[in-house]
């Protein structure tokens, strides 16, 4: 009977210890953060930092508009990097001469001179004294001018280049003021400066005299690839105003504060004064400018020249996938642009 008390004593003992440790054990574990309570804690705090920064953009945009100046531009954006621009033969453009205008007092833009493709062997070696003479040949000259972002040396501006030189034109490409190796800060009129500067640099090197209209400057004929029909309505539908567009007060943050700080590039109003021939070329899939844009800029320049010989518009199917920068690989553009260029008055 002893031994049986003893025992029971000592199991009682046992089981004491064992439920003191599974309870400090408990007390240890719930001690301590789930990891999956910690996960938690990190991903609120993350949504209400993403929260933050999206309720603040438009307010950031209205108070400091150069912010949105930046974003239409794009010009800090100097995609490809690490690429000289200075030597564009390291983009197989072999029978390109690099060069820099004075459009204007502290302004220098970086130009590419590429001549046809057929003059490739006589180019090598030559100086910037031969390409200005070549372009008195009686060649058809193109003035290639790039949309936003990034430089000349972008891939699918290089292969409009390589297209329009293997037709056989000579192409001048430049950065604009604040773009690639152009010094100055663009701005609309100063990218309008810059252009006209180069057409009459190009002008009085080739030869041909510039015409004039009441209206402006008739040049020869303009191509326009992928245009939107003013910065309003492009703003509208860029990618970047998906996330804005439910947003209270998006025109007023957004789009007001573009045309406040004249950022407006009416393309619509300008064709109604363009008298010079014209080609539009669109992609239907394009995902940054819809075609519906290119139809109304169309209607825009057909009604105002009131001739359908004058106005032509070539959209590209959307199982091409060109999307916004594709055009320069489709097969028939060379002769889309050949054909064009021929029906030009000399």
């Amino acid at each position: 009977i002893k031994r049986l008390r003893m025992r029971k004593r000592t199991g009682d003992r046992d089981s004491k210890k064992q439920k003191t440790a599974r309870d400090e054990a408990g007390v240890s574990s719930s001690a301590q953060p789930r990891p999956s309570s910690r996960l938690l804690w990190w991903f609120k705090r993350g949504l209400l930092v993403v929260c933050v920064i999206y309720v603040s953009v438009p307010f950031m945009m209205r108070q400091f508009p150069d912010i949105i100046k930046h974003l239409v531009f794009s010009h800090r954006v100097r995609v490809p990097f690490f690429v000289n621009l200075s030597q564009p033969a390291d983009l197989y453009l072999n029978h390109t001469v690099n060069m820099y205008l004075k459009s204007e007092q502290g302004i220098s833009l970086g130009v590419w001179h590429t001549v046809p493709e057929s003059q490739w062997k006589e180019a090598q070696g030559k100086d910037l004294e031969w390409y200005q003479d070549s372009l008195g040949a009686g060649i058809p000259i193109i003035i290639y001018l790039h949309g936003n972002g990034g430089t000349r040396a972008a891939s699918h501006r290089v292969g409009v280049i390589h297209v329009l030189s293997a037709i056989g034109y000579h192409v001048l490409a430049l950065d604009y003021r604040g773009f690639g190796d152009s010094t100055g800060e663009p701005t609309e009129v100063g990218l309008t400066t810059d252009t006209l500067y180069l057409y009459q640099w190009v002008k009085a090197r080739s030869g041909s005299m510039t015409k004039r209209a009441p209206s402006g400057i008739v040049v020869d004929g303009v191509i326009i690839e992928g245009a939107y029909t003013n910065i309003r309505q492009g703003g509208a539908h860029h990618p970047f105003a998906w996330f804005y567009l439910k947003f209270p007060g998006f025109e007023y943050f957004f789009l007001d504060t573009m045309a406040e700080n004249n950022v407006i590039f009416p393309n619509d109003e300008n064709l109604k004064r363009m008298r010079s021939r014209l080609l539009i070329l669109h992609a239907e899939d394009d995902h940054i400018v819809p075609i519906h844009m290119a139809q109304q800029l169309y209607e825009i320049a057909q009604s105002a020249q009131n001739s359908e010989n004058q106005v032509k518009m070539i959209p590209f199917a959307g199982s091409l996938g060109y999307l916004h920068n594709g055009l320069y690989k489709d097969p028939h553009l060379p002769d889309i642009i050949r054909e064009f260029v021929h029906t030009l008055a000399p």
